[in-house]
């Protein structure tokens, strides 16, 4: 494990700290390529990370840049999977608190992978409350799922990685949840000619709505296929990063997820709801009119965590019955 670093504020989360984050998980994480799947259109594999999900890149960074030998989690699932991957090897005590609702497949695989959890009522804010009041007690470090400067940056890896495998690409779709990925693409792709667009589900659009506000709004719990992405409301570290350098917003509904979802399934990419999410919003802008052809354009396929990934992930980690 790397000796820990200072914490970065808000104000001092850069580009640079990207480009450090790649390094410092280089050994950590895969460097998943880039498929094509439409004329024009191209996915980055995230659902061939490691843990399933790109997920994985904050947590490395933020576990490697810490040092911390307790942690606690609030996750819908993915990032609980990566760090309970990470927590285990390296001798990490780790407590993740789920919302009532959590993916029970996912919570399932945490387990299996030696970390405790926690459930709470109620939906993510009531998650985050729990989890920073765990940390408070217990003394352990808090590693947020998206708004923490170590997170943003290592998430942040995805678009730097797309950039540099499609140095000519026009725009870059990215699902939108606590806004973790979406900052950290945006500080990726600072200076270079290329948009930005966040993918959000319907019935939560926490950003699109707060940017319109012009301050963070809470939206209440809701219900969509893409359970991964069911963040009430903008981070204090990513709100500031998207607000100043997102290009646009785009919500789809649980029926073109789904659709986004086939669609993937067709082509032999195994993608779970939420993983769809950004491909499902390049498809709604190519019937919009709002894509160009003439550069291609990038979804992040961001997890791969089925239900039946999920279980073989899980049986892996357990040690076989003897009669």
């Amino acid at each position: 494990m790397t000796a820990p670093v200072a914490e970065l504020t808000p104000a001092e989360v850069t580009p640079a700290d990207v480009r450090s984050a790649a390094e410092r998980i280089a050994g950590h994480v895969r460097r998943t390529p880039v498929l094509p799947i439409l004329p024009g259109l191209l996915l980055k594999a995230e659902h061939r990370q490691y843990s399933g999900s790109f997920k994985l890149r904050g947590a490395a960074n933020a576990v490697l840049a810490l040092g911390a030998r307790r942690i606690v989690t609030g996750s819908s699932g993915n990032h609980g999977i990566a760090l309970a991957g990470l927590a285990g090897p390296l001798g990490i005590h780790l407590t993740v608190v789920l919302a009532a609702g959590a993916n029970p497949a996912k919570v399932g695989l945490i387990e299996a992978l030696g970390a405790e959890t926690v459930t709470v009522t109620g939906g993510v804010a009531e998650r985050e409350l729990r989890a920073r009041e765990l940390a408070e007690l217990t003394g352990a470090v808090l590693v947020p799922s998206s708004d923490h400067a170590l997170i943003v940056a290592g998430q942040g890896t995805v678009g730097r990685e797309i950039l540099a495998d499609v140095p000519e690409a026009d725009t870059v779709y990215v699902p939108t949840g606590g806004g973790g990925l979406l900052a950290g693409v945006c500080l990726a792709a600072h200076g270079r000619p290329v948009r930005v667009v966040g993918v959000e589900p319907a019935t939560t659009p926490r950003y699109a709505r707060s940017l319109a506000a012009g301050r963070p709004l809470r939206l209440p719990p809701s219900a969509t296929v893409a359970d991964g992405l069911r963040g009430q409301q903008p981070g204090t570290v990513t709100y500031p990063i998207i607000r100043d350098r997102v290009d646009e917003l785009i919500a789809v509904t649980d029926t073109e997820i789904l659709a986004a979802v086939d669609l993937l399934g067709r082509h032999g990419v195994e993608a779970e709801p939420s993983g769809a999410v950004a491909l499902a919003g390049a498809l709604r802008a190519r019937r919009d009119g709002r894509a160009t052809r003439t550069r291609p354009a990038v979804a992040v396929v961001s997890g791969g965590n089925t239900a039946a990934a999920l279980h073989a992930a899980a049986a892996r980690c357990r040690p076989p019955v003897r009669a």
